[in-house]
C-alpha cells in the first residue's frame, strides 16, 4: 500500500461514520481511528495543545510580549495582523502527523531554502511517521518565502510547513 492510498483511506474514514478501520496485507498492517467527538473529545484536544507551544515558540517576538496572561485572546490577534501580508502566499501543509526534516540526512543540504523556486512534484521536506520517511512534494509552483517549522520538530496533520509566493 503506498502513501497516496493511505491518504485516501484517511479521507474516507474522516468523511464517513466509521470510527476505526484495520487493513492487513502480507507485510503491512494499518489501523486508522477517527476521533470520538462525544465524551472523549476533550482529552484528545489537550495533547494537541501540548504540541502547540514548541511551534508557537518559534516566533516568540509576537506572542509573549503581546499579553502573557490571556494567550487564547493573543493568538487570534497576531493571526489577523499577519493575514493581510500572507494573503497572496500559498501554504504547503503537512499531510500527516510525524517529525519534520528539511534534508534527507543530517550531512546533506536542505531540500529547499528561503528564496528557492519550487515546482509541482518537487520534494520540499521529509516527514517521518512510524519509522517511515515520507517525501513531501510541492503541489504548487513558486518561490519559498518562509519555512514555518524547525528541523526535527513534531508536526500535526494539516500544519503549515512552508509559505510559497506563486510565480
Amino acid at each position: 500500500m503506498d502513501f497516496k492510498q493511505i491518504q485516501e483511506l484517511i479521507k474516507l474514514v474522516s468523511k464517513s461514520n466509521i470510527s476505526e478501520i484495520s487493513i492487513e496485507e502480507e507485510n503491512f498492517k494499518i489501523t486508522i481511528k477517527q476521533k470520538d467527538h462525544s465524551g472523549e473529545g476533550a482529552p484528545l484536544v489537550q495533547p494537541a495543545y501540548a504540541m502547540v507551544p514548541p511551534v508557537a515558540a518559534m516566533p516568540p517576538s509576537s506572542l509573549p510580549p503581546a499579553s502573557p496572561a490571556p494567550q487564547p485572546a493573543a493568538q487570534p490577534a497576531p493571526a489577523a495582523a499577519a493575514a493581510p501580508r500572507e494573503e497572496n502566499y500559498i501554504t504547503i501543509k503537512s499531510p500527516m502527523i510525524g517529525t519534520f526534516y528539511r534534508s534527507p540526512s543530517p550531512d546533506k543540504p536542505p531540500f529547499v531554502n528561503v528564496g528557492d523556486e519550487v515546482k509541482p512534484g518537487q520534494v520540499v521536506c521529509i516527514i517521518e511517521a512510524m519509522k517511515l520517511f515520507n517525501e513531501i512534494e510541492s503541489e504548487v509552483s513558486g518561490r519559498i518565502v518562509k519555512v514555518l517549522v524547525e528541523d526535527a520538530s513534531p508536526v500535526e496533520f494539516d500544519q503549515p510547513l512552508f509559505l510559497v509566493e506563486p510565480v
